[in-house]
């Protein structure tokens, strides 16, 4: 492999330095227009074209084309350049430090060290001086670990006949599938009284202790019948907030929670569940009421069409590690959902890393080393 460590941890370490939090998340997040405009230079000083495609004021999807000879498959590689926010180790989440064979720092692995990736890949291919048939792009997308808007706005413009999603799961393993999730509030109604009056009014707050006693037996249910790629459904309480004072019964509580669907299930699934749930505190408590409200929905991920990307991608392992990947499923989601549900046949590959939204994210800098190989074969193979 002629792509050595250093440069790598070199390259990971000034996209680690870089401040990219996904204002979508928190509300003064650095956003991504500098890593962008990094990531920018970058491509442009190894001569591939690359285009920064606003997808909202100050937040631009990085897109770097290279331009095939003709006849042959187009390839995209979509690596996120955002981050979930780091207030909990502000002191040294831009600062990376070498641990081992580690390195770690806030999204290194998530998705940093995919950005890293796929731009040496890239450029191997260009300093290599070989011309692929087919198109290859890398794609340093916004707004990830929110709302997905920067994949969602790169389906609308654009087309490939295949896409790997670049994101941590391990060398040797390719994600064929995961789970989708919904954002979902849980609003149980009741009725405001004097502290000394509870005949008058409807306590919502301890209405809602029975919803969550009812949603613990549920996610109990999920855990005990876990999908055999996927795990087990994802379910937890996520924010909480009700009540006025202390000497008030509380008119109204509202529960947030993250709730997940596998591949065939759609979030109306979860949503049924909840309503039963609600059918018996009604049938049990006097003057209960309660409403969901959806806000965000995402769909699992299936592969599908994604035979001949797969094959593709084996045939670079089985040089680079000695064996074809592990086909396997994932209990979280990424945007691998919208680049299959736009008729793009995907798969997901990535290093090993861990402390994922924690303090000390890390990344396997040999892990990185090795996925840059496979995923220059790769595209040499797809893309012939």
């Amino acid at each position: 492999m002629s792509v050595q460590l250093a440069e790598v941890e070199d390259l990971l370490s000034a996209l680690v330095r870089i401040d990219s939090v996904t204002p979508s998340l928190i509300p003064n997040g650095a956003g991504e227009g500098a890593i962008a405009l990094f990531i920018h230079d970058w491509l442009a000083s190894i001569g591939v074209d690359v285009t920064l495609e606003e997808v909202t004021p100050g937040r631009p999807n990085v897109l770097a084309r290279l331009t095939g000879t003709g006849g042959g498959r187009s390839l995209c590689l979509n690596a996120h350049s955002d981050t979930v926010g780091y207030a909990n180790w502000a002191d040294r989440a831009l600062r990376p430090e070498r641990v081992g064979d580690r390195l770690v720092g806030v999204g290194v692995a998530d998705d940093k060290s995919s950005c890293a990736i796929a731009l040496l890949a890239m450029r191997e291919i260009v300093s290599s001086g070989g011309r692929l048939r087919g198109d290859l792009v890398v794609a340093c997308t916004v707004d990830e670990e929110a709302l997905s808007i920067g994949t969602t706005n790169l389906v609308e413009h654009h087309a490939f006949d295949g896409a790997i999603i670049l994101e941590p799961k391990g060398l040797g393993r390719a994600v064929v599938e995961h789970q989708g999730f919904g954002w979902i509030d849980l609003i149980v109604h009741g009725k405001a009284a004097h502290g000394s009056a509870p005949a008058d009014g409807i306590d919502a707050i301890a209405n809602m202790a029975e919803v969550i006693r009812e949603l613990a037996a549920l996610g109990a249910r999920f855990a005990s019948e876990p999908d055999p790629r996927n795990g087990a459904t994802v379910f937890h309480a996520s924010t909480i907030a009700g009540g006025t004072d202390y000497a008030t019964y509380p008119s109204q509580c509202t529960l947030g929670i993250e709730i997940g669907t596998q591949p065939g299930e759609t979030l109306a699934a979860r949503v049924a569940e909840i309503e039963a749930i609600f059918a018996d505190c009604r049938s049990r408590i006097p003057g209960f009421s309660a409403e969901v409200r959806v806000h965000l929905e995402r769909d699992p991920f299936k592969a599908r069409g994604h035979e001949v990307l797969l094959a593709a991608a084996d045939r670079a392992a089985e040089q680079v590690i000695g064996h074809a990947h592990q086909q396997v499923g994932l209990n979280a989601w990424m945007d691998a959902a919208l680049m299959q549900g736009a008729g793009i046949p995907t798969i997901s590959l990535g290093a090993d890393g861990g402390n994922f939204h924690a303090p000390d994210e890390w990344v396997s800098l040999p892990e990185c080393v090795s996925l840059v190989e496979v995923i220059r074969q790769t595209a040499i193979n797809f893309c012939a």
